[in-house]
C-alpha cells in the first residue's frame, strides 16, 4: 500500500488562518514537503511552523531564484520523484502551499505530475491572499451581479488596460516591480482614487497605504491592489 499526498493550503500568512483539516493532516502525515529558496527559507514552512512536529521528515523543494520564469518543470519533476519515493515507502506526504493550492499555487504543478503517476492526491483548500486582502482592507470584493477579475500585474500594458476597463471590480496581484506601470494605467482609467493597496496581508509586517503614498521601488511580490468601478461593491 502506497502513501497519499495532501496538497495543503496554509493561507496568506497568519498561522491562525490554517484550517482545522490542514492542521489535522499536518499532524497525521509523516513527511512534510514545501517550496524553499536556495538558502532554505520558506514562507509556507514558516506559516505552518506551529503545526509541524519535530519528528517529521522534512522535504524542502529548493527553487533557485535565478531560474527565471516559474514554474521550472525540471525542479517540479525532481520534487515529484522525491515525494514519490516516500509514497512508495507508505509515507503520507503533506505538501505545503501558500494561500490556496489551486489559486496561483505552486502545488498545482506537482498535483499534475503526481496524479499522472497514479498516486492518490487530495487538495486541501486554504484562505487565499485575495480573501485575506479584502478582509484586512475592509473592502468587499463584489456583490449582486458584479463581475470581478483577477489581473496579474506582469501582463503587457495593453492587456492590463483592457482587463481593468472591462470589469466591475479587480484584484491586481504579483505587483512587485510592476507597481508603477499598474498605477499609471489606473490613473489613465480614472480608477486610482478608488484603488486600495496592501502588502503582506495578515502578517506582522502588513501595511496598507493610499496608492500615492506607495514607493514603487519598495513594493514586494506579496502585495495587491483592489479596485472597484463604483468605489464600493453593491452600490
Amino acid at each position: 500500500m502506497t502513501g497519499r499526498v495532501f496538497g495543503i493550503g496554509v493561507g496568506p500568512g497568519d498561522p491562525e488562518l490554517i484550517t482545522v483539516k490542514a492542521a489535522r493532516l499536518l499532524d497525521a502525515c509523516s513527511v512534510v514537503a514545501y517550496p524553499a529558496t536556495e538558502d532554505g527559507a520558506s514562507m509556507a514552512r514558516s506559516i505552518a511552523a506551529p503545526y509541524v512536529a519535530a519528528n517529521k521528515i522534512e522535504l524542502p523543494i529548493n527553487i533557485p531564484i535565478a531560474t527565471g520564469r516559474f514554474p521550472d518543470a525540471a525542479i517540479y519533476a525532481a520534487a515529484a520523484d522525491r515525494i514519490g519515493a516516500h509514497l512508495h515507502d507508505s509515507h503520507d506526504v503533506a505538501v505545503l502551499c501558500e494561500g490556496d493550492p489551486f489559486f496561483y499555487g505552486s502545488f498545482m504543478y506537482l498535483y499534475g505530475l503526481l496524479a499522472e503517476s497514479g498516486h492518490v492526491v487530495e487538495v486541501v483548500p486554504g484562505v487565499s491572499s485575495l480573501m485575506a486582502c479584502a478582509a484586512m482592507l475592509g473592502h468587499p470584493l463584489a456583490a449582486k451581479n458584479e463581475v470581478m477579475t483577477v489581473v496579474p500585474a506582469p501582463l503587457p500594458t495593453d492587456a492590463l488596460r483592457q482587463r481593468l476597463s472591462s470589469t466591475d471590480a479587480a484584484a491586481i496581484i504579483k505587483l512587485g516591480r510592476h507597481f508603477a506601470r499598474v498605477r499609471d494605467v489606473l490613473d489613465e482609467l480614472g480608477l486610482a482614487e478608488r484603488a486600495r493597496y496592501i502588502q503582506h496581508a495578515t502578517m506582522q509586517e502588513q501595511k496598507s497605504l493610499p496608492l500615492r503614498a506607495v514607493e514603487p521601488d519598495k513594493v514586494p511580490y506579496f502585495s495587491m491592489i483592489l479596485t472597484h468601478r463604483q468605489g464600493v461593491a453593491g452600490q
